[in-house]
């Protein structure tokens, strides 16, 4: 029996409760929390968050259901959203500054972004948190009608790279600085530092210090454009694959029908998720494209690898599709370098002992 006195009896708590989908009994547990001073960012960060975490991995793990997953989600965000109003939350005097929060455009993953608010709001800092897939114009709409500090900009996965440099770039033409944070812009923050931010952070605690000591307000005369911080986009071939994704992805399924007779066999609903993975491998590799860099494809390639393993679908059909569009994409340089990478981690995923 988990103690609720501590954190991890909390968080073993409210997981059983989400995974159970009992909704009631998890709001009450943080609620009661609350009602015995629990420190705020400890039941944000320390025991909803992490529940989160664990809620992804399980699912990674196939031992939860997409359905079981967004459940699961859901009540964790109904459960942030009740401790918000609670007493203990409420911000004391005048706010410390303006910030805006919310997620590149496409990102529906807002849970981070949330979090990161909610921490904010409890630092003392007045919070405009935008929610889910911030188009760029609503957000810069919002920045000209408002004094604000700071925007700060979630993304989760790295295909929104390309929407989330228009948007840095956006925010900070009007003055605005940016400061990043999730998974997309890389554990070390790499890829938000290529795009040009003005700080980057790894969690709600680093987002809330980065404030505390305060950002440079960019100079709006010195407009920047995208080929200026990736000069290598210059070459064409991200544009030129992103224009061509859908004709891609229906010539490679038609060309895996050869290269795969079994493909031959499959149903309607086999063809229709061979097609959203082809659909995912044209979108990775044109976001490494984008910024150049190989281990956006291949981290995403591994990963994909193992979820397909947890689901006792075979791996291989991810090196075939490659081989697929390494035919159609001759004519593409830096694509095919892209490619054979990619290829070349797949294969020394698989080699015997890779995982000794």
């Amino acid at each position: 029996m988990s103690d609720p006195t501590t954190a991890a009896g909390l968080r073993e708590a409210l997981w059983h409760a989400v995974a159970e989908g009992d909704e009631y009994t998890a709001v009450a547990l943080v609620q009661d929390a609350a009602a015995r001073h629990v420190d705020g960012e400890t039941l944000l960060l320390d025991v909803i968050a992490r529940v989160q975490e664990r809620i992804g991995t399980e699912w990674a793990a196939g031992r939860l259901t997409v359905a079981q997953e967004h459940a699961a989600t859901a009540i964790n965000e109904r459960v942030v959203a009740i401790l918000a109003h609670h007493p203990s939350f409420a911000r004391r005097g005048a706010p410390r500054g303006r910030v805006t929060v919310g997620c590149v455009d496409g990102e529906w993953h807002a849970f981070p972004a949330r979090l990161v608010a909610e921490v904010l709001r409890l630092r003392g800092w007045h919070v405009d948190y935008l929610g889910a897939q911030t188009p760029t114009p609503h957000l810069v709409a919002h920045l000209h009608h408002t004094n604000t500090d700071a925007v700060l900009l979630s993304g989760s996965i790295p295909t929104h790279l390309p929407a989330a440099h228009a948007a840095i770039t956006a925010c900070r033409s009007v003055g605005v600085p940016v400061l990043a944070g999730g998974r997309a812009f890389g554990i070390d923050g790499r890829h938000a530092r290529t795009l040009g931010v003005d700080g980057w952070a790894p969690d709600a605690r680093g987002a809330a210090a980065a404030l505390a000591e305060g950002l440079t307000r960019p100079d709006p005369s010195r407009g920047r454009q995208a080929v200026d911080d990736l000069p290598h986009l210059a070459d064409q071939e991200y544009t030129m694959i992103v224009r061509s994704r859908a004709e891609l992805v229906k010539q490679t399924l038609a060309d895996l029908e050869d290269a795969f007779p079994a493909a031959r066999e499959y149903s309607e609903a086999q063809r229709e998720r061979t097609a959203e993975d082809l659909a995912h491998i044209v979108d990775f590799l044109a976001t490494a494209l984008y910024m150049d860099d190989a281990g956006i494809f291949t981290d995403f390639l591994t990963w994909t690898a193992s979820i397909l393993e947890a689901r006792d679908v075979p791996a291989r059909s991810l090196t075939i599709g490659l081989d697929l569009l390494a035919g159609r994409l001759r004519d593409f340089p830096r694509t095919l370098r892209l490619i054979g990478e990619g290829t070349t981690a797949l294969r020394d995923r698989a080699a015997p002992g890779a995982h000794a």
